[in-house]
């Protein structure tokens, strides 16, 4: 389970503050798939990165009781001047799995062939989003973090993300941060809304929908 206790995350605004998120109270039980829903801006992404320990809280506390991936997508973590393979041998040793493994599983899912020899400073967004999807899913977690971003792209590599995703990990938690209703009516089944910095959790998920719509 994961338990976030009221959370508060404020950043520096010129020479005032913006409180992002205010006094966020959300548990995650295993299995369970968590819609988050907001107007752009209103804190979605903030919070996946909170959890997924990518950011601090400004005050409140996060307990985590299962494993929990990085926000899939999420490139921040790499070192621009290594190259791709360089990256997955990185997260390979860190997380104890055998590099061959991790080395084959990237190959094959972001069909970056040449380009993982070259420095990833040198790639697209895209790119980077790919290989940071590709070498989130290499290591197995309890919970993941998927974010807007990783759900655009060509139509090969959604039908990818989707099948590594919500057919062979249908067993996973997963916290999802997605403006597209369809997904979220199709993938989970709970949802909380953002809205003005305070969260509401609702077990239904049409209900949420539909207050979402009427912002």
């Amino acid at each position: 389970m994961i338990i976030c206790r009221d959370l508060c995350k404020e950043y520096a605004h010129g020479s005032a503050r913006k409180q992002v998120l205010r006094n966020v109270n959300l548990e995650i039980r295993p299995g369970e798939k968590l819609a988050l829903l907001g107007r752009n801006g209103a804190g979605k992404s903030t919070l996946i990165k909170l959890i997924g320990g990518v950011e601090m809280p400004t005050s409140g506390q996060i307990k985590r009781h299962m494993t929990v991936s990085w926000p899939l997508g999420f490139a921040g973590g790499f070192q621009g001047s290594l190259t791709g393979y360089d990256n997955a041998r990185f997260i390979a040793r860190i997380y104890r799995r055998p590099y061959a493994e991790i080395k084959a599983y990237v190959e094959e899912f972001t069909e970056l062939g040449a380009m993982l020899k070259m420095p990833v400073k040198t790639y697209s967004s895209g790119m980077r989003a790919r290989l940071a999807f590709a070498l989130s899913l290499a290591i197995e977690f309890d919970c993941y973090l998927i974010d807007e971003i990783i759900l655009v792209g060509d139509q090969n590599f959604n039908r990818k993300c989707h099948i590594e995703l919500f057919e062979k990990r249908a067993d996973r938690a997963m916290i999802l941060a997605s403006h597209s209703t369809e997904i979220i009516r199709e993938s989970c089944n709970r949802a909380a809304l953002i809205k003005d910095t305070v969260l509401t959790t609702y077990d239904s998920v049409d209900e949420a929908v539909a207050l979402y719509q009427a912002l």
